[in-house]
């Protein structure tokens, strides 16, 4: 989408702006429609402070999700998928939503179908939107196909919201921790080091333990900064390289607690997007594609992945299944009844059902044993510094006395 700088008139007068158009004949087009009459157009080119940064989605899922279903009643309603497009441009909340659909009503208007307007928004529109929507408009069953998509990413929403109220809790309190720590070995502790050295007897292993690591911290601060920023840089390059996020991924799974209500939130994500794919008629094999890329985890997705080339060689898709570690028989065994009975998407949903059940119930325990050990580890950290500035000083006191 190109940037073009324009000076027109209208019923007002002169008017000046920027416009987003394909082409320049595109905008001059959608100033025309606005009633602008173009006298000066420039392409504007694209710099790193024009351009539009974004990571991730620029749509919040709870944003998508009354825009699903606002659009779905408005069908239901009787309204145009234009006009309803319309309204919903000039309802959103949303900035990123707003543009999106401003460009869409507009190549809707030059006859487009939806789904192909949707696919030069994929940041916002997902190929799994794209797919289930075009199977709506080839079935006519748009306003059910909405819904679905609402309920999915419902569902999706909710159970990220769990995750990050699980991993929320440890993550601020150890921040806090950090925090602490680096503020008593820099501020605190330096101001009895004199003390102690004039006291010169020898000093406790914690005591010198600790003013050994505020010595450090006070050296070399600019080393922990630094080594910070390359762990981080580490995951950032790991995450970007399909490779090497494999063994990322299998990392996370396979770490204590966490790792496998990571697993449950993973498998939940890839059966409920499967179901609703399959309940929107979508073909099976384009409905495993899109699934792998959805996933976010390349240790499940490569499993999928196997999966769709088993099925292409007449095989079950439970084939690689069964035999990896990261997907129990319960999902197995449902894929399997779903296959023999022509009822895949239901049985899908139902386990979707049951690993979202789980994720809820996996976070609450989670949380509930994170809490106490996480006060302990602080309580633990900032009292292995008191202690070790008071063992000294009680013996300073007992000599002086």
């Amino acid at each position: 989408m190109a940037r073009f700088k324009y000076t027109g008139r209208d019923r007002k007068g002169k008017k000046q702006g920027v416009i987003n158009a394909a082409s320049r004949r595109e905008a001059m087009q959608k100033l025309k429609v606005d009633g602008i009459r173009v006298l000066e157009m420039t392409e504007v080119a694209e710099s790193f402070m024009t351009k539009d940064i974004s990571i991730g989605s620029p749509v919040k899922l709870e944003h998508l999700v009354i825009y699903l279903r606002q659009f779905s009643t408005l069908l239901k309603a009787g309204v145009s998928v234009v006009e309803s497009t319309n309204i919903l441009a000039e309802q959103t909340e949303s900035k990123a939503l707003k543009k999106a659909l401003t460009d869409i009503e507009q190549e809707l208007r030059e006859g487009k179908p939806l789904s192909e307007a949707a696919t030069k928004h994929q940041k916002i529109f997902t190929p799994m939107f794209i797919n289930m929507i075009h199977a709506g408009e080839a079935s006519g069953n748009m306003d059910e196909t909405l819904e679905r998509l609402a309920v999915h990413f419902e569902k999706q929403h909710n159970t990220r919201a769990k995750i990050k109220s699980a991993l929320a809790y440890p993550i601020v309190v150890g921040i806090l921790a950090i925090a602490v720590v680096i503020f008593l070995l820099v501020s605190v502790v330096p101001t009895f080091v004199d003390m102690f050295a004039d006291f010169g007897g020898e000093l406790p292993a914690i005591t010198q333990f600790v003013l050994n690591a505020s010595d450090f911290m006070q050296k070399f601060w600019w080393l922990i900064v630094l080594l910070i920023m390359l762990f981080i840089g580490f995951i950032v390059f790991i995450k970007q390289n399909k490779n090497t996020k494999y063994y990322l991924d299998y990392f996370i799974l396979r770490i204590p607690i966490f790792g496998k209500m990571l697993q449950k939130a993973v498998l939940a994500r890839m059966t409920r997007t499967l179901s609703s794919l399959f309940t929107s008629s979508v073909p099976i094999l384009q409905a495993m594609s899109i699934v792998e890329n959805v996933v976010e985890n390349e240790v499940i997705a490569k499993v999928i992945r196997q999966s769709r080339d088993s099925l292409e060689r007449g095989q079950s898709i439970t084939v690689p299944m069964k035999k990896h570690w990261a997907f129990p028989p319960l999902i197995t065994q449902m894929i399997a009844i779903g296959e023999e009975t022509g009822s895949l998407d239901a049985m899908l949903g139902k386990v979707a059902d049951f690993y979202e059940k789980e994720v809820e119930n996996s976070t609450d325990r989670i949380k509930a044993l994170i809490e106490p050990i996480m006060i302990v580890v602080l309580a633990g950290l900032v009292g292995t510094i008191v202690t070790s500035i008071m063992v000294p000083m009680f013996e300073i006191f007992n000599q002086v006395g």
